[in-house]
Parts: C-alpha cells; sequence; structure tokens
C-alpha cells in the first residue's frame, strides 16, 4: 500500500532552501484546524489545538487505512499567523497573535470521517474543548514567498524583517494573506538550534 506523504506530493512547498527566499505557487489544499488567540508557550488554547489535532489526524489515518484502504503519513504541525499590527510578529509580542493550527489532509476523507474521528478522541482521550472547534477547511494561498528557518523560532526576526522591508518592497510585492509556518521538527525532541521551520507569505503585486 502506498502511502500519501504530502511533503513528497508537493516537495517544492516543503523543503524550501535556507539561504534565499523563493516564490512559489500553492494550490488548494485541505486541513484539519482550529483557531484560537494567545501566547503559543503559555497559553492552554494552543496546548489543546495541537493535541486535538494530532488526536484527530492519527484517528483518521487509522480509520482510512482499515475503511478504505488507504493509507497516509500525518502531515507536519502548521500554523496561520495574524494580527491587527503585523509588526507584532517582528517585536514578538506574542499576546496579540491570532493564530489557525492546522495539518493538511488527503482530499478523499470527508466531513463525516472527521467527525467520527472527532467522537473517537472525545471518547478515548476525555474532555478537551478544542475538539468541539475542529473543522475541516480548504485553503488556496497562490502565489507565496517562502524560505527555510533553521533555529529557535524567537530568532525568526531578522528573517522575517528582510521578508518584510526589503525582499518584498524590492520585487513589488505586497501581503495577500496570514503569515504560514510549517514545523518540520518536533520541538519537544530538537534543541532550539536545530529547529527547521518552513516561513510562508501569501504576497500580490504591491
Amino acid at each position: 500500500m502506498d502511502k500519501y506523504d504530502i511533503k513528497k506530493a508537493h516537495r517544492e512547498l516543503y523543503a524550501p532552501p535556507s539561504k534565499e527566499f523563493t516564490v512559489v505557487e500553492v494550490p488548494e489544499l485541505r486541513y484539519l484546524a482550529v483557531d484560537g488567540r494567545g501566547d503559543p508557550n503559555t497559553s492552554a488554547a494552543y496546548a489543546n489545538a495541537v493535541e486535538a489535532l494530532y488526536g484527530v489526524a492519527y484517528a483518521l489515518k487509522f480509520a482510512s487505512k482499515s475503511t478504505l484502504g488507504r493509507d497516509f503519513v500525518v502531515g507536519p504541525l502548521e500554523g496561520l499567523w495574524r494580527a491587527d499590527d503585523p509588526s507584532v510578529f517582528v517585536t514578538r509580542h506574542k499576546e496579540g497573535w491570532e493564530w489557525t493550527m492546522m495539518i493538511s489532509q488527503p482530499d478523499w476523507l470527508t466531513e463525516e470521517m472527521v467527525e467520527a474521528a472527532i467522537d473517537a478522541v472525545a471518547r478515548k482521550r476525555g474532555e478537551n474543548a478544542a475538539l468541539g472547534k475542529l473543522r475541516l477547511f480548504s485553503l488556496a494561498e497562490g502565489t507565496c514567498v517562502q524560505i527555510l528557518h533553521i533555529g529557535s523560532y524567537d530568532d525568526e526576526t531578522p528573517t522575517l524583517e528582510r521578508l518584510h522591508h526589503r525582499y518584498l518592497p524590492d520585487n513589488g510585492l505586497a501581503f495577500n494573506g496570514d503569515h504560514h509556518e510549517i514545523y518540520l521538527s518536533d520541538a519537544r525532541r530538537t534543541a532550539p538550534a536545530r529547529l527547521k521551520t518552513i516561513l510562508r507569505q501569501p504576497v500580490k503585486a504591491a
């Protein structure tokens, strides 16, 4: 049985260089997602969202394999980040961050399968407020600029400053969607200096 792997199916989106920004076209993709707000380091809502996402993603993987005969690799955790003032991402004022945490899903999974997986996780693991907020949605980001950041999340500032204040204006580009991060490393098992994170920004002509 061949396993679907988002990182292999869309290699150009999940393996950018770390030295230079690259422009990619991101097609419509489907995600499990939970919305929230606040500092991801201290927010209980954030921790609940991540726990719920992984629990349901793995329940869907096993259900797909057993009932449909179609297996897939659970994708990396991803996050859409937004704020009234985008400068808070550079200054790292995290209490003002709004987020949508998500994990990509193969297009053959249905809403009914997602609902069944949510119910199964709720029965097995008990109460988690994020399960009631979990949704399946499609996102079409279109033209994006991205780069691989290696290091601590809090060390992203110089790269983001270069993106916002040099690369975009120098290339006649403007923001066209939420700041998107893709976490290729498990922060629980990886030293901060070795974390690999894709920084992606949807853009349009300025």
